[in-house]
């Protein structure tokens, strides 16, 4: 007989996560909403749903209504999620194990609800969408991966329209016990879960494991404004590296997150002096942040054309949503779009509480990060801003948006 220690046998800590609210209620999300009673045991699953209900609300937004509106062969999906359906794996495993239901009562459909790659596919069915049909999967990167490849997709004229974006529905036991192994994520602030994220902060212990899902429509400029479609942003740059470093830890000098946006830049026609407001993918891990916060310095440092009294606002909207994984690129990339579109930028709330890091005060020091608490201004001379993701493999991406051409 093989004993567990007291440590392995202890039960998961509680731990602080940020839920999408379930119900039927204003502003609660009502899956009956989403998905037919025909489709539920194929798309029942919370990041198909989350996708399905991003991309509807894309789709009136940009007034793309039905297939009128679309040509389906030249219309696509590019969206991605880090883990897909978790709860239905653990559920096939529990019937499978000894005194479980048996491999006879595990559903048909076990396969496809938990492969990442439905997400895009219900979303393409429901759409009619016959063009390019993909999903990146990249962990905490896969977001703003799913966007910049469709970008350039539809820079490449293999789309007309492509959705894309991230989604994540994985808030569950096992995946908060894998994290929680990892020491990974936030143990500190169950009494105060508003404020248990803490990018940037001084007493920062771990990330908030986060569900949700964001998606955008993209399309040629010239077409958007041709059927008179509110127009947001431009994406200027879409970068990508590898720190082929380790498996969860990037480079201490932050050069791979500085590789990414250098890329970024490269094809945008700005100069990271242009560049306003940086949403940064800092989760509020310790190391994470200050190593972030340093390539965000030697990157602004080696590209801007020259050195301006204050560099560009920095914030982490993962202190307010926490992190939602797959999805995160993609929400924090439509944020960066908003605060471009209005000239305002959020602020890393929690950090009214604990404090702004000295060591990432000190890391951005050099190029005279600003690092906001709250809703700030963007200098009206900025006419860009960015968004970050960062992945366990040592994967990064950037995103740069600006001002819509004339």
């Amino acid at each position: 007989m093989q004993l567990q220690s007291e440590e392995e046998a202890a039960p998961l800590a509680p731990h602080v996560v940020a839920t999408v609210p379930r119900g039927t209620s204003e502003g609660e999300f009502n899956l009956d909403d989403h998905v037919s009673k025909r489709d539920m045991r194929t798309q029942g699953v919370d990041f198909i749903a989350f996708a399905l209900a991003a991309a509807q609300q894309a789709l009136d937004d940009a007034g793309l209504h039905g297939p009128s509106s679309l040509n389906p062969t030249r219309s696509g999906v590019c969206i991605g999620s880090g883990i897909g359906s978790i709860a239905d794996t653990v559920q096939v495993a529990q019937q499978l194990a000894p005194g479980g239901a048996g491999a006879r009562r595990v559903s048909p459909f076990f396969v496809p609800r938990m492969l990442v790659n439905m997400a895009a596919g219900a979303v393409s069915m429901r759409h009619t969408l016959r063009g390019p049909n993909c999903s990146p999967a990249s962990a905490c990167a896969t977001g703003a991966h799913a966007i910049g490849d469709a970008y350039r997709m539809v820079a490449l004229g293999d789309a007309d329209v492509m959705l894309a974006g991230g989604t994540e529905g994985c808030v569950a036991p096992i995946a908060l016990a894998g994290f929680s192994r990892a020491r990974a994520l936030s143990t500190a602030y169950t009494a105060t879960p508003s404020t248990a994220s803490r990018p940037f902060g001084s007493d920062r212990d771990g990330f908030v494991l986060g569900e949700g899902a964001a998606v955008l429509v993209l399309e040629a400029l010239t077409a958007a404004r041709e059927r008179g479609a509110t127009v947001y942003a431009e994406i200027g740059g879409y970068g990508m590296s590898g720190d082929a470093f380790h498996i969860t830890l990037p480079r201490e000098d932050g050069s791979g997150a500085a590789l990414a946006m250098g890329a970024a830049l490269r094809h945008s026609g700005v100069s990271a002096s242009d560049v306003g407001y940086i949403n940064a993918h800092a989760t509020s891990t310790p190391q994470g942040d200050v190593i972030e916060a340093t390539g965000i310095a030697a990157w602004f440092n080696e590209h801007a054309r020259e050195q301006p009294p204050m560099g560009p606002l920095v914030s982490s909207t993962k202190g307010a949503m926490g992190h939602l994984l797959g999805a995160a690129g993609a929400v924090e990339a439509a944020v960066a779009i908003l605060s471009l579109r209005h000239g305002i930028a959020p602020g890393t709330a929690p950090l009214k509480t604990s404090g702004l890091d000295k060591d990432v005060s000190d890391a951005g020091a050099p190029a005279n990060l600003r690092f906001i608490s709250e809703a700030t201004p963007i200098d009206p001379l900025c006419t860009a801003t960015m968004s970050n993701s960062f992945g366990f493999g040592g994967t990064n991406a950037a995103l740069l948006f600006k001002q819509p051409a004339d």
